[in-house]
């Protein structure tokens, strides 16, 4: 995500590179470049304007530290005004009230019931709550379908009324149903409308006056840009939204919704999608987000998904087959499942500082690991506990079954041997010795 943007302000923070002193003149250049960056990633002209005459206040006049370079400086008020444009603080949801009722408003096609489906799914599981998925679109085709199709797949009960065309009925009677059936939350996801639809709009102002939600969400498609901004305003000025929901920022995204939303409605972005399964939602996180388009990657949020998936039984069955060198094929691709389960590849490569840039152009494809997982698959069960019985007649065979070459099994026992050493070297004493040979690389 951002990547356009990322790379253009990188450029335009180098400028001040190779100088002593922050002045008037290189911070007027560099300035000029941020602002149109900003611009090229559909950020409102009124607000680049201000971001940039903030950035130059608070920069002149500074003395750069010892520590620090002018670039570095300028950097760190840049990211420090990012963070403040796009929210400052990390705002949850509302999960008060019995029960908690959670409604869904955006567009047409801005993802709301894929949405409403991974946010029960995250709630479900995050959060441990009893979860109610309630059908309110009763215009567009299939829309019911669609999301009981979601709630079989996440294990989450949908509430639908055939043949009723009066969703604040819908609604409330979805919540006396939530009530007599345990469930603690409540997510009603309405119908898209646009917002010069009055008829639309007033539906959807008497389903919240009905149901009194805790907190309403605005989904927002933010590959629409400065328009999702536009129509967040005229929705605000309906519903009064509590927070705004990103969806799709896993796209080719300019950004502009996410820098601009909080500017014009003065409500915090609260969640952002980025993928299509049900797991692909992260709590939004301003400053981590700051972060990642000044190409400091997301380590935080990295060992927080790392730490989701981290069972302590494995880890401690794993760490004894390690030490008795018994760690196999089978340990190797329970690995890489953990690791899929984190996310989408591109996502995570985002998340590790200076990996953006340094793969820049290269296609990270979510299947990269279907070549290796074939050839594991296609490893007897003998083969895959013990890989030193895998001899040149094996590979022949393993490489014809996986649809590979045997030079691509050749590759894949290289680095199964090198990585089974280096966790070899992580046991005991070895994380000391390791320590010392990375300082003598140095």
């Amino acid at each position: 995500m951002f990547n356009n943007l990322s790379e253009k302000l990188d450029k335009a923070l180098h400028t001040l590179k190779g100088h002593g002193k922050i002045n008037e003149v290189n911070v007027a250049e560099t300035l000029k470049e941020v602002r149109r960056a900003l611009l090229d990633a559909d950020v409102n002209f009124k607000i680049a304007k201000q971001f940039t005459n903030t950035v130059k206040d608070k920069a002149m006049g500074q003395d750069v530290l010892t520590t620090l370079n002018p670039g570095q400086l300028m950097v760190k008020i840049v990211k420090d005004e990012l963070t403040e444009l796009m929210g400052g603080d990390t705002v949850g949801i509302n999960l008060g009230g019995s029960p908690t009722v959670i409604l869904m408003s955006g567009l047409q096609g801005s993802g709301k019931t894929t949405f409403s489906g991974k946010l029960a799914n995250y709630l479900k599981t995050k959060k441990t709550k009893q979860v109610l998925l309630v059908g309110c679109d009763v215009y567009r085709p299939a829309a019911i379908n669609q999301l009981q199709v979601v709630g079989e797949q996440i294990g989450v009960e949908v509430y639908a009324e055939v043949g009723n065309q009066n969703p604040v009925e819908i609604s409330q009677n979805a919540i006396k149903h939530a009530k007599a059936n345990g469930k603690n939350v409540v997510i009603i996801d309405t119908a898209g409308r646009l917002a010069v639809d009055e008829e639309m709009m007033t539906e959807i102002s008497n389903i919240h006056k009905a149901v009194t939600p805790n907190e309403t969400l605005f989904v927002v498609d933010s590959m629409t840009g400065q328009d999702a901004v536009n129509t967040a305003k005229a929705f605000n000025d309906v519903l009064n939204f509590d927070g705004v929901v990103l969806t799709k920022l896993d796209g080719d995204t300019r950004g502009g919704a996410a820098l601009s939303i909080k500017s014009v409605v003065d409500k915090p972005i609260k969640f952002i999608g980025t993928g299509e399964k049900m797991d692909a939602i992260d709590v939004f996180h301003p400053s981590r987000m700051a972060d990642r388009i000044l190409g400091m990657g997301d380590v935080v949020s990295l060992v927080e998904r790392a730490q989701e998936q981290y069972d302590e039984a494995e880890a401690r069955k794993l760490q004894k087959k390690i030490a008795k060198n018994q760690f196999g094929f089978d340990d190797f691709l329970n690995q890489i499942q953990q690791i899929k389960k984190m996310g989408s590849m591109k996502d995570l490569v985002g998340m590790i500082p200076g990996a953006g840039k340094a793969l820049k152009g290269m296609d990270i494809d979510d299947d990269a690991f279907k070549g290796i997982e074939a050839i594991i698959y296609s490893m007897t069960p003998d083969e895959r506990s013990k890989p030193s019985l895998i001899n040149a007649s094996r590979k022949k065979r393993i490489a014809k079954g996986s649809g590979t070459s045997v030079q691509e099994v050749n590759q894949l026992m290289k680095q199964f041997d090198q990585m089974s050493k280096m966790m070899k070297m992580m046991q005991g004493g070895g994380g000391k010795r390791m320590m010392q040979m990375m300082r003598g690389m140095r």
